[in-house]
């Protein structure tokens, strides 16, 4: 079987693959048309696709950057997969086009061994939190949620409190079989 992120589609159809340092930019670009993601620094993109390149997927469209999921192993907890940003640009948005990142993410080679799927989500997110809990249904495990940056202990009031799901255990869950 050929690796998904070798081969070359035919330009209409959809592409997931592992990002290169050259799609910084529209990883930008793609983040600041979906809000309210935070928007990272352009060099902060561009360390995620070069730096964490094979902890994030690109998905492209008609060769348009359509969808985007960023993310690593934390290393105090590394049977754990951390989804740092989910992005779907409106073209892709209603085609399960998040799950199917993650789950491509999931079934790579880098991430053989992760147990947990972990997140943060702010309450008011209904979008994020109906993605990660179709996931686990899907996947036949639990999403536990706890508060893990507070709005003003760790934010000082800026930013709304980020809640972690925490997602597993995910070693029965075939990553390839959900890809489709």
């Amino acid at each position: 079987m050929s690796d998904p992120d070798r081969t070359h589609p035919p330009a209409d159809q959809l592409q997931l693959r592992v990002p290169r340092a050259t799609d910084g930019p529209a990883v930008t670009a793609l983040i600041a048309a979906c809000p309210p993601l935070d928007q990272n620094s352009p060099y902060c993109n561009l360390l995620q696709c070069e730096h964490f390149a094979d902890h994030c997927v690109l998905a492209e469209q008609d060769g348009q950057t359509i969808g985007w999921v960023s993310g690593y192993r934390p290393p105090a907890d590394p049977d754990a997969f951390f989804v740092w940003q989910v992005a779907v640009a409106a073209e892709g948005r209603g085609k399960r086009l998040a799950s199917r990142m993650i789950n491509h993410l999931l079934a790579r080679p880098a991430q053989r061994g992760v147990t947990h799927l972990i997140t943060t989500i702010t309450d008011d997110n209904a979008a994020s939190w109906g993605l990660f809990q179709r996931l686990a249904n899907t996947w036949g495990v639990t999403l536990e949620r706890s508060t893990l940056f507070d709005r003003q202990a760790h934010f000082a009031g800026a930013h709304a409190t980020e809640f972690q799901a925490r997602i597993g255990p995910l070693d029965h869950v075939n990553f390839n079989e959900q890809r489709g």
